[in-house]
């Protein structure tokens, strides 16, 4: 972990591949109060799923939206919650202000904090990253 999953309408023009890697880098920027990375590399995805059936608001057909949820395991301080979330949220603003300035766009975030012993992991990708 983390995974971030950004759900986008359809009628949203952006490179949502670059977002993603943007989005991505700064999950792994992330620092906690020692200075120690929070997030492992090896655990970082990031997507885009673009919504073709959606209505916003009252239907007006030049209004989006991008919804994104972190989720995260269970364990860390309020601070590097926060601190995550900020940054990813204005890495999201920053992604849209053109389009955010020509129509209607509803951005937004939420952080999942998953308990561990309701997920089930198979993955080599930390070993990838491991400097032992």
């Amino acid at each position: 972990m983390p995974h971030l999953t950004l759900e986008y309408s359809a009628n949203l023009e952006a490179d949502f591949g670059a977002l993603c890697q943007e989005l991505a880098a700064t999950l792994v920027a992330q620092r906690d109060e020692r200075g120690a990375a929070v997030y492992p590399i090896g655990g970082v995805r990031v997507r885009a799923l673009r919504c073709d059936d959606y209505c916003i608001a009252d239907g007006a057909p030049d209004a989006g939206f991008v919804h994104g949820t972190l989720k995260i395991a269970a364990g860390r301080s309020d601070a590097v919650k926060r601190a995550t979330g900020d940054a990813l949220f204005d890495a999201m603003k920053r992604g849209f202000e053109r389009q955010f300035a020509a129509h209607g766009l509803a951005l937004s975030l939420a952080i999942q904090e998953l308990d561990e012993g309701g997920t089930w992991k198979h993955n080599n990708l930390h070993q990838r990253f491991r400097k032992d």
